[in-house]
């Protein structure tokens, strides 16, 4: 999955109420986060608070009877790109170093693979007692992360070290070690993939072999550099990524549609799906039954074309996926639809084809830049046609 999910857990503090903040910056950053909360932090904070902020369900109880099927736990220790757990008490950072896992939040961080970020809050004597240096020793050795504390005014009245770290701070060092390229934060883009049916009849459709693998490398590139997606899906062979916005389409018109309904949003709009060029005239919503079968197609509407008459100072880009004459038909797509950028193929050639995990594609430019390139992963030559992406919206 493309979209990065951060698990913040919130322990018993005054601090509590810093955790907000840092939930809100985290999904103004596109970041999907999940909050596991101790039953002492709800002392200080409601549940609604952070459901609200983080659009999803808090999680307190390990026999909580409205969960989810999944053992709840260990599928969200699987979901992790990042582990946070602010603000941490000392008695949770004793619990986490020694192994005890009896709560929520013990059991699901003893169950994770992610990168562990932990920023303590505590009183100055807590701190600084033997127990918890050996502790937060402990946990260093082991490969996790320590954010803070710093030195301030406490609640208690004193004034030293072990307030916690501002969340600025802290998400600024988890969005340095999840998003270190954050070149398109602040960007919308449209995405489309895989292709289109159009219904024969009741049971038969036409159709073609993409496969989608394309679109979701250019979403997964978009949203490692820090973009927004809106993913726009036909039929395909491979996992959909997890995006801002997913909308799975049939037909072509229904893409349209959906391109469209969400243009006002895009700074950008990147076919990468393939429509189906034609439809079926004379549709039955039973299963034909002939010995012989004659289809009349027509014309589907052109997605690329309308968006081209529609976007503005957006950037369009489309691919021109080809067998023959491939230049010729990239320089009078690029034209014809009004796009900013093509990426033509010569889907004939070995490691260009459908349903591949390589490309080799011609980047063509509106300002007459002509890249061919060689053979490399889809995901690679994302972020090639990123970076060109970029070099035209400068000044925009």
């Amino acid at each position: 999955m493309a979209r990065k999910t951060i698990i913040l857990g919130i322990t018993g503090g005054i601090a509590v109420y810093k955790a907000c903040e840092l939930v809100s910056r985290f999904v103004k950053a596109d970041y999907d986060v999940r909050v596991i909360a101790t039953k002492n932090a709800l002392e200080f904070v409601t549940p609604l608070t952070f459901e609200t902020l983080s659009k999803n369900r808090l999680t307190v109880d390990v026999f909580d009877k409205d969960r989810e099927y999944d053992v709840e736990h260990i599928s969200y220790a699987k979901l992790a790109s990042a582990f946070i757990v602010a603000p941490a008490t000392a008695n949770f950072i004793a619990k986490f170093a020694n192994g005890i896992a009896d709560d929520m939040l013990t059991t699901t961080i003893m169950a994770t693979h992610a990168p562990i970020i932990i920023a303590p809050a505590m009183n100055s004597n807590m701190y600084l007692n033997d127990s918890t240096k050996a502790n937060i020793s402990i946990l260093k050795q082991r490969g996790v992360n320590f954010v803070g504390p710093v030195e301030g005014r406490l609640a208690c009245g004193d004034v030293g070290i072990g307030k916690m770290s501002e969340p600025s701070e802290i998400f600024e060092y988890v969005d340095d070690m999840l998003t270190p390229s954050r070149d398109y934060r602040g960007l919308t883009a449209i995405v489309t993939a895989g292709a289109t049916r159009e219904p024969i009849d009741a049971v038969r459709y036409i159709s073609n072999r993409s496969s989608g693998k394309m679109g979701v490398a250019i979403a997964e590139a978009i949203q490692d550099r820090g973009g927004k997606v809106i993913f726009i899906k036909g039929n395909m062979t491979t996992e959909s990524p997890k995006t801002y916005k997913t909308i799975g389409v049939q037909t072509t018109e229904e893409m349209l549609n959906a391109v469209l309904d969400n243009l006002d949003e895009a700074d950008i709009i990147i076919k990468a799906a393939a429509p189906s060029d034609y439809k079926v005239e004379n549709y039955q919503d039973k299963k034909i039954k002939a010995n012989t079968l004659t289809l009349n197609l027509v014309k589907n509407p052109d997605i690329a074309k309308r968006v081209g008459q529609l976007k503005g100072n957006k950037t369009l880009v489309v691919f021109a996926a080809e067998t023959d004459d491939v230049l010729e038909n990239a320089f009078s797509k690029l034209e014809s639809k009004n796009a900013d950028i093509v990426v033509a193929n010569d889907v004939t050639l070995d490691g260009a084809g459908f349903d591949s995990d390589t490309n080799i594609a011609t980047i063509i430019t509106k300002d007459g830049v002509v890249n061919l390139l060689e053979c490399m992963p889809k995901r690679e030559l994302a972020d090639e046609i990123l970076n060109y992406i970029l070099g035209l919206r400068v000044g925009i």
